[in-house]
């Protein structure tokens, strides 16, 4: 996991390593919720489309992103939101 303030907001759009298809980020730190719980950067779904469904949503690590076509919304409230979670995860 990259520094949690180098994440990219919800609603940006990108492309990953060995595909041109467009991801939209929906969400960021999510888990597997199995037994082997797993941690990734963001969980995505097919642009422009969006969420047809959980066969179409991708976990995936900032690491695996190829290109950054678009970075989603920022404003005071996701700041917080980012410096609540960077407290969080440094207090563990």
């Amino acid at each position: 996991m990259r520094e949690i303030s180098d994440l990219l907001p919800i609603g940006s759009i990108v492309t990953l390593d060995d595909s041109e298809d467009k991801l939209m980020i929906f969400g960021i730190l999510q888990s597997t919720g199995q037994e082997n719980d797993e941690q990734y950067d963001y969980i995505g779904v097919p642009y422009p489309m969006g969420n047809i469904g959980p066969d179409n949503q991708f976990l995936f690590q900032h690491d695996n992103i190829d290109e950054i076509i678009h970075i989603g919304y920022e404003d005071e409230e996701y700041i917080d939101y980012i410096s609540t979670l960077e407290d969080f995860y440094t207090n563990e």
